[in-house]
């Protein structure tokens, strides 16, 4: 199917998001004109940028495999965003068949390519609501019938983050969904940090209000904070290149951008 063909009735297709952004910089095909310009400063600010998509993305599918060998097998997908190569049920259904998973995305060609793509699924789909409205989003996944919050969930926020800004209270908003969920659940959460390559992030910083989703990257500690109820696993909060790799990498942690980890809720 053409793009011009799924593009939700009035869409400014020329103000560039972040769901866009980030599948130009994976190499995706479901971008606009805007959202390549937007992407080709992000990559002068950030030299790394594209590098750095493909950490997270990698980190994305470790953090599902860690929690399907926990025995999860149902995941709430904050913050999608237009569906590419390892989606979460992708990964998780290789592993575990049985898997379910509500994404949530409020980005109209987000929600319109994932709905063209979940449309014969039965154990997946797509919920359009805005992830920093907790309790939206929890109503909505469950009227899916896909989650039962009454068994260990994985929620995941990858590389969301840092787009809420700070008076959206991301502490309130990671605290209500682990409210949500049962002891046993797990959070994977990464987002960019002024710690690593301070003046690469302060450029990015001011690439993104640009577009729709301005970005406010977080410390170590902050980071840290928001896993707040929740039993961080080994090795921590790091660098994504250190986050349980599997084997050896080139890629420079120092050189990541973003910090990431996973907790299980207590």
């Amino acid at each position: 199917m053409e793009l011009a063909n799924w593009v939700p009735d009035g869409v400014d297709t020329g103000l560039p998001s972040a769901a866009r952004l980030y599948d130009y910089l994976l190499g995706g095909g479901h971008n606009f004109a805007g959202d390549r310009a937007l992407g080709e400063k992000f990559i002068k600010a950030q030299p790394n940028a594209r590098a750095i998509a493909r950490l997270n993305r990698a980190f994305l599918r470790r953090s599902v495999l860690f929690m399907i060998d926990r025995g999860i097998r149902q995941f709430l997908d904050l913050g999608s965003g237009i569906p590419t190569v390892g989606n979460v049920h992708e990964v998780a259904r290789r592993a575990a068949p049985e898997s379910r998973v509500v994404y949530v995305d409020f980005e109209d060609i987000a929600v319109a390519h994932s709905r063209m793509l979940l449309e014969d699924d039965p154990l997946a789909t797509i919920v359009q609501e805005d992830m920093t409205e907790p309790g939206v989003v929890v109503e909505a996944a469950l009227r899916t019938g896909l989650v039962d919050f009454a068994e260990p969930l994985g929620v995941l926020a990858v590389g969301v983050f840092h787009f809420v800004p700070p008076e959206r209270d991301p502490e309130g908003v990671v605290a209500a969904y682990r409210d949500a969920v049962v002891p046993g659940s797990h959070l994977a959460l990464s987002q960019f940090t002024a710690d690593l390559q301070p003046v690469e992030m302060a450029g990015v910083v001011e690439v993104m209000k640009g577009s729709m989703n301005p970005m406010f990257p977080r410390t170590l500690a902050e980071i840290t904070g928001l896993f707040a109820g929740f039993d961080v696993v080994e090795p921590g909060v790091v660098p994504l290149p250190l986050w349980r790799p599997e084997g050896v990498s080139d890629d420079d942690p120092a050189k990541a951008g973003i910090l990431g980890g996973v907790g299980r809720k207590r």
